[in-house]
């Protein structure tokens, strides 16, 4: 089972920080997961907030603007990508908006085996199955009516293999049946060591977590 740090590795440090990110490495980590959302100056940056801490929204200002609020330097997705060549991501698109800007940037890492692009927003999933030669994954925190249904959407879209599930409505008759469509199943948002117990013992191909020294990500 492959350890994601979701957001870096943050106890001492903000999340979604370069200094996150390197502790995450430091740590031992398979991969990190963090998210994407669209300055106003048209940066993809490393953001999960749709809103500042100032009260602005993050689309309504500027990157500069953004670090201001925020009280740190916010990285952007080309600066991620270059300083961790050899970690494995998961990149969440927060919007569709901003989609394009990191396209561009994730164009140029076309077939990577370490970039995989989730969202919860399915049609952005579509768009990279169809426009990038990158791994994708549906994000899901509501209950799918079906797998069939859901396997269905994505006919015709290879590059799209990945559920991430969240913990708090997983359900091992979905992990199965997505399994036996040879998709994989990752899942977020265990916080217990007893919850991370449970997930290393249901064939997860991954483990989404803020706790990573809690999956055996590291010592």
């Amino acid at each position: 089972m492959l350890i994601l740090a979701h957001r870096g590795f943050h106890a001492g440090q903000p999340e979604n920080t370069m200094g996150a990110f390197e502790a995450a490495r430091k740590l031992g980590v398979d991969g990190i997961e963090t998210d994407v959302r669209l300055s106003a100056d048209g940066r993809p940056v490393i953001m999960h907030d749709r809103v500042t801490p100032a009260g602005r929204a993050v689309s309504t200002i500027t990157h500069r603007e953004i670090e201001k609020d925020v009280g740190h330097a916010v990285p952007v997705l080309d600066e991620i990508l270059e300083a961790f060549p050899s970690m494995l991501w998961n990149i969440e698109i927060k919007h569709p908006e901003a989609w394009p800007a990191a396209s561009a940037v994730l164009a140029k890492y076309q077939f990577s085996r370490r970039i995989m692009v989730s969202s919860f927003r399915h049609d952005v999933v579509y768009r990279c199955a169809e426009e990038l030669e990158l791994d994708c994954a549906l994000l899901i925190a509501n209950r799918p009516l079906e797998i069939d249904s859901l396997m269905a959407d994505c006919s015709g879209k290879p590059r799209i293999q990945n559920v991430v599930w969240d913990y708090n409505i997983l359900d091992e008759s979905m992990l199965r049946a997505v399994t036996a469509y040879g998709w994989n199943n990752y899942v977020y948002g265990a916080l217990t060591a007893e919850e991370h117990a449970r997930c290393a013992g249901l064939g997860l191909h991954g483990l989404i977590t803020d706790h990573p020294q809690r999956a055996g990500g590291g010592a």
